[in-house]
C-alpha cells in the first residue's frame, strides 16, 4: 500500500510543486501561454493559489515521510480533489473545454486519498 501511495503521490506532488511555484514567481505574461485563465483572476489570488498548491505538495510528501501526522496527507490529497473541481468550473465558465488534465488530476488525487488512509 505504501509503494502504491508513493507511485501516485510522488508525481502528483511534483506536478503541484512545479505548477504552484510558477504561479508564485512568474508574471501574467509568462503564465498566459500555459494558463489562459490567468487574466480572469486577480494577481494576489493567483499567488495565493500557487502557495496553496506548493503547501499541498508538501502535505502529500512530508507527513508520510516523517511519520508525523500522516493523516495530513489525506487532507492534502482531498484538498487537491476540491481544487481541481474548482479548476474545472473556472475552465468551463471561461469557455475553455480542455479539462482532461484536470480530470486526470482529480482521479490521481482521489486515488491518493484512498491510499493515504493505509499509511
Amino acid at each position: 500500500m505504501k509503494i502504491a501511495y508513493w507511485i501516485v503521490a510522488g508525481p502528483l506532488a511534483l506536478f503541484y510543486c512545479y505548477a504552484g511555484t510558477l504561479k508564485v514567481i512568474r508574471g501574467r505574461d509568462q503564465l498566459r501561454p500555459m494558463m489562459a485563465w490567468v487574466d480572469r483572476m486577480p494577481l494576489p489570488a493567483l499567488r495565493a493559489l500557487g502557495t496553496v498548491e506548493t503547501a499541498g505538495a508538501a502535505g502529500l510528501v512530508l507527513p508520510p515521510l516523517t511519520g508525523i501526522a500522516p493523516s495530513l496527507a489525506t487532507a492534502a490529497a482531498g484538498g487537491f480533489v476540491l481544487l481541481q473541481i474548482g479548476a474545472i468550473a473556472v475552465h468551463l465558465t471561461g469557455g475553455d473545454r480542455r479539462i482532461a488534465l484536470n480530470a486526470a488530476l482529480i482521479a490521481a488525487a482521489a486515488v491518493a486519498v484512498r491510499l493515504s488512509t493505509g499509511l
